[in-house]
């Protein structure tokens, strides 16, 4: 008789598989490692405003991946970006086109080698 189930698929009820809402993730963790059979990986969902991203630690190069960010205010996020610590003094704008949208945008790189890229609709 088989003991182990291969889970094929995760769909949310509501929205996201990746956001389900615990009360206390580390009290609801071994639940989810000893009765379901779930590993923690060494990964981490982070979320802001209503957006999220995953970092992994998978063999990926992070100097080949990033994210592009639309903000509401580039000028704001710059200026909240440095605030907070970034070592970077010229944000050195600029406006690329994607498809029919062109975007004033700049760059940051990120300590691991994520290269995300912020940009505002003009």
């Amino acid at each position: 008789m088989k003991t182990k189930s291969i889970f094929k698929t995760a769909s949310p009820y509501m929205q996201d598989a990746l956001n389900l809402p615990v009360e206390n993730l580390k009290e609801a963790i071994p639940f989810y490692e000893t009765i379901m059979g779930f590993q923690v990986g060494k990964s981490a969902i982070l979320a802001r405003d209503d957006i999220q991203i995953g970092l992994a630690e998978n063999g990926g190069d992070p100097t080949q991946e990033g994210c592009f960010f639309e903000v509401d205010d580039v000028e704001a996020a710059f200026n909240e970006l440095k605030n907070n610590g970034l070592q970077n003094d010229d944000p050195n704008y600029r406006i690329d086109q994607h498809g029919d949208k062109s975007f004033r945008i700049f760059f940051v790189i990120a300590p691991d080698g994520l290269c995300y890229c912020l940009g505002q609709r003009v």
